[in-house]
């Protein structure tokens, strides 16, 4: 499709701040792999206080991911469905209340149950936003746009390890998890 085909068919944001659609669609990418890297840290205190084996406790990471394995390729058919945007706000909304339910899980099975939710929100979260970055920029700025999106989708793996033992140490009776909700509900505001 050329270029003005492109353009007047998936015509720019007007009147907003590219740079501000950047923030907004990273920022909830960001949580997504954070939280990923978080919990493969926190596994063995989540274990521990499930009451559960470190072999059952991987369940935990795996159910996400299968989730997120599973949505990911269908993200496209929902996102024109139900147009990016809303889509975008739901699988926030549904990484976020996930977030809230697994670290108010009382049992193994309700955490699994809650990290599934949780995977099936933010599997369509990277593609979304991708997608509403390159929309949002001219086609000349779009490079600069894609480095500093993956700039600050790269810092989550860093930042995880760290954060996800710091986390672990001073939360006392209470999952990760906890923590992700506060920061991963400011993005749908």
């Amino acid at each position: 499709m050329p270029t003005a085909a492109a353009q007047a068919r998936y015509p720019l944001t007007q009147g907003v701040n590219p740079w501000l659609v950047t923030v907004s669609v990273m920022l909830p990418t960001f949580m997504e792999v954070l939280d990923t890297a978080i919990a493969s840290v926190a596994l063995p205190y989540i274990a521990g206080s499930l009451s559960a084996s470190n072999s059952e406790a991987t369940w935990v990471l795996t159910s996400y991911l299968v989730a997120n394995a599973v949505i990911l390729p269908a993200s496209n058919w929902f996102a024109r469905r139900f147009g990016r945007k809303r889509f975008l706000l739901i699988c926030v909304t549904i990484f976020t209340v996930a977030s809230f339910f697994c670290g108010a899980a009382p049992s193994l099975g309700i955490i699994l149950l809650a990290r599934v939710m949780q995977g099936a929100g933010g599997g369509a979260l990277q593609p979304l936003s991708q997608s509403i970055l390159l929309e949002s920029f001219p086609v000349a700025k779009r490079s600069m746009a894609m480095a500093a999106y993956g700039l600050g989708i790269v810092v989550a793996p860093v930042l995880g390890p760290t954060l996800g033992g710091w986390l672990t140490d001073t939360l006392v009776g209470a999952t990760p998890f906890t923590s992700i909700f506060p920061s991963a509900s400011s993005p749908s505001s």
